[in-house]
């Protein structure tokens, strides 16, 4: 469903303006009736508009205040409301705020609370009337006076923030357009490559020693060092802030970067088809420069996506994407592999504006490096210990087709010493696409073969990812021993798809 981003904006709400008329207020005249001051209608009668349309009804003015019709003027703000004719009593309620007034009672109860008013809600000939200003303040109404057109102009919160958006998509079409070159020029040394113990990425220096880049660069890290433009290497303290959903994350340097900072938008300006301009290190080739088009915004559990035909590759994450005019608007994170369409995915800016005002203090002061997912070692750990923290770190293969799930890890020492760990893959996933993901299996193979010599670097280990599935009739041609009678006429399917030995060296056989 197509929404509309000035509802996402986040824009302070305009606070009401008062309408005091001075001791002659315009369109008015005061006259003298009974010995009391009473000021009556010159000339027209007040006209109010709620959000454009003209309210049932005109307003009058009485003592410095102006009233407005009750019913008229909530019903047409979205509220509820009702009257007790005993007590003369108005009750109104919209969202969470409820409002009770009392005709002649200069005092108003919101929410619970007993509120003063500068003027008491009055009758005139049998319609209730508020003042408009008590209303204004406490359903955050913007009020206007047009003293030309005898106008008092409402608008709604909503209204407030359709008119802001305009008023920034106006102001964003007389923005100078920037070249590619002029984006680098203004930003190239803001971007820096990141190099941990476990990855490598790219960072956007955000202020004078912080740098936001992507969770997943800095996850299971325990130390990192940054390499500006200038050849210069600078360590890094910590992470202050971090938002694994929407992948990013903001470090900590150990000592002043003396870098242009990047200002932080809410890179809601995004439009599909809009020019933008990447910044990151694939491959550790420092500062490499692409082009292209807002190909898409999508939005995934929460998280708003810039999609890009800009190139990216491993490496780039945590880089920048620029718009032309020279805002962030995102920060590259992932891309399609073997698709020849350029399908590459920025987060948008938005969460990192959220994740720096999110920053605490006590972070801030001392920074540390996020706790790893992984103990230090497997040795001396019960199997079953084991068998549970591979089902909750390595639950999943993530591929170019998706995700394939593990599950039913298992971890068993057989006759001869091996260290055998199983786990089963999803049979839908691999039947679609075991063939078209071998090669990203292969690799999940190796990096988990490479991790698990770590934590058990003495032991002689077999991992095997298998195909397992139960089928109510007997297949031809299956392998002996992959196919087993479970009486009833089921039949069960089973074989490795992934076969990974190790100690000193690597054994890896993909089926496909």
């Amino acid at each position: 469903m197509e929404t509309k981003w000035s509802k996402l904006i986040v824009i302070p709400v305009l606070s009401a303006c008062l309408l005091i008329a001075p001791a002659a207020a315009p369109g008015f005249a005061r006259v003298q009736a009974a010995g009391a001051s009473v000021a009556v209608l010159a000339q027209a009668p007040i006209q109010v508009t709620v959000d454009g349309s003209k309210l049932a009804g005109s307003a009058f003015e009485e003592n410095g205040s102006v009233f407005v019709p009750m019913r008229e003027l909530f019903n047409e703000i979205g509220a509820s409301v009702s009257w007790e004719k005993n007590t003369q009593t108005v009750f109104a309620r919209q969202g969470g705020i409820s409002v009770s007034l009392q005709v002649g009672k200069k005092e108003a109860i919101v929410n619970g609370k007993a509120v003063k008013l500068d003027s008491a809600p009055v009758v005139r000939q049998a319609v209730t009337y508020v003042p408009v200003r008590f209303v204004g303040e406490t359903f955050a109404l913007s009020v206007k006076w047009d003293s030309k057109l005898k106008t008092v102009s409402l608008l709604t919160p909503r209204a407030q923030q359709e008119e802001q958006y305009q008023q920034w998509l106006n102001e964003q079409e007389s923005l100078p357009k920037l070249t590619t070159t002029e984006i680098v020029d203004q930003y190239d040394e803001s971007i820096v490559m990141i190099t941990t113990n476990v990855a490598q990425g790219s960072g956007v220096v955000i202020g004078e020693q912080l740098v936001l880049t992507n969770y997943h660069v800095i996850e299971d890290a325990s130390s990192a060092t940054l390499l500006n433009l200038y050849g210069e290497n600078v360590s890094v303290e910590g992470v202050v802030a971090y938002d694994e959903l929407a992948d990013l994350a903001i470090i900590k340097t150990k000592e002043p970067l003396d870098l242009n900072p990047v200002a932080l938008t809410t890179g809601m300006s995004s439009r599909k088809g809009d020019k933008v301009v990447a910044i990151g290190s694939p491959y550790g080739l420092q500062n490499t420069v692409s082009d292209g088009l807002i190909s898409g915004i999508r939005f995934e559990n929460g998280v708003r996506y810039v999609q890009t035909s800009a190139p990216i590759d491993h490496g780039s994450s945590g880089g920048a994407l620029f718009n032309e005019y020279g805002e962030l608007v995102g920060i590259t994170t992932s891309g399609h592999a073997k698709s020849s369409a350029e399908l590459n995915f920025a987060v948008s800016s938005i969460h990192a504006t959220l994740l720096m005002y999110s920053i605490e203090e006590e972070k801030l002061a001392k920074a540390t490096f996020l706790p790893a997912s992984l103990p230090s070692t497997f040795v001396g750990l019960p199997l079953t210990e084991v068998a549970s923290i591979m089902q909750k770190q390595f639950d999943t293969i993530a591929t170019s087709e998706g995700a394939a799930s593990l599950t039913k890890w298992d971890v068993q020492r057989d006759g001869t010493g091996w260290l055998v760990l199983t786990a089963n893959i999803d049979p839908r996933f691999y039947m679609y696409y075991g063939t078209s993901t071998a090669n990203e299996l292969r690799m999940w193979a190796i990096n988990l073969g490479y991790t698990l010599h770590d934590l058990l670097p003495n032991e002689k280990i077999r991992v095997l990812i298998n195909f397992d599935r139960v089928y109510e009739i007997e297949l031809k041609d299956i392998a002996p021993g992959e196919m087993t009678p479970l009486g009833d006429g089921k039949w069960r399917v089973r074989y490795p798809v992934i076969d990974l030995q190790l100690k000193d060296q690597l054994y890896i056989k993909v089926r496909s």
